[in-house]
């Protein structure tokens, strides 16, 4: 099972919305290599939910219910006839007690090298296993 880190701008979707709802399509990744990303979570991934803006935290824990379907919003296919823009389906699993700031995670020497911190843009990535051994540790689980 992977761990990838899903960002969102909080007054868009929020984690608070997700766990209302209590499933949601992750939609709306253009970025090609947020989107090949997105490509490769299945179905029991874990995923730590981000806050973008004034937040800049990670403030939730998500699992991945369904693998990469066709954005019905944007049908296509790539030349290689490969699906063009995929969506995935997404359940809360809780709130994180202490959120993780983007600020602690420059200062602590895990986190050297993690796309969050080298790639601002990416809206999906992969979480490695050591920096989510960081992230469990800072955020009480």
């Amino acid at each position: 099972m992977a761990t990838f880190l899903l960002k969102t701008e909080p007054s868009e979707f929020s984690f608070a919305d997700l766990q209302k709802k209590g499933r949601a399509r992750w939609d709306g990744v253009s970025n090609a290599a947020a989107n090949g990303h997105l490509r490769a979570i299945a179905p029991g991934d874990e995923l730590f939910i981000y806050h973008t803006g004034d937040e800049k935290s990670i403030v939730g824990l998500a699992r991945a219910i369904s693998g990469p379907m066709e954005d019905p919003a944007r049908p296509g296919r790539t030349a290689k006839g490969d699906i063009k823009f995929v969506v995935i389906d997404v359940e809360p699993v809780r709130a994180i007690k202490t959120p993780l700031s983007l600020a602690t995670m420059k200062t602590d020497k895990r986190f050297e090298g993690f796309a969050l911190l080298t790639q601002s843009r990416l809206s999906v990535m992969p979480v490695p296993a050591n920096v989510e051994k960081a992230i469990r540790a800072l955020t009480k689980g």
